[in-house]
């Protein structure tokens, strides 16, 4: 199932940071804190200003964001869990870093 979000929406899977645990404990889901980092699956053709002109969003399909803590709201498609939200809740895109190659010794 695809999904095309309206107007300044987007749609988000949240990426999930892998951790490693020291000392064994086990933290439960239900515990955790539910990843601020995504990525954007679809976005919407644009906000619409008073004058009627469609202003187009400034994030692009595939980049990676960063968002509120309470933004958007989840949703479930194909068994596959996605946040839709509005543009102007997104905090930030995250750039790539280039990666710097080590001289050799």
């Amino acid at each position: 199932m695809q999904i095309r979000p309206l107007y300044d929406r987007i749609v988000v899977k949240r990426i999930e940071q892998k951790e490693t645990m020291q000392g064994g404990l086990y933290i439960p889901d239900s515990a955790k804190e539910k990843p601020q980092e995504g990525e954007v699956v679809a976005v919407g053709k644009g906000k619409r200003l008073e004058d009627g002109k469609v202003v187009p969003l400034d994030v692009a399909v595939g980049d990676r964001i960063l968002f509120g803590k309470y933004s958007g709201s989840d949703i479930k498609l194909d068994n596959e869990e996605y946040m839709i939200m509005r543009e102007d809740e997104v905090l930030g895109i995250l750039e790539a870093q280039p990666k710097v190659a080590k001289k050799a010794s």
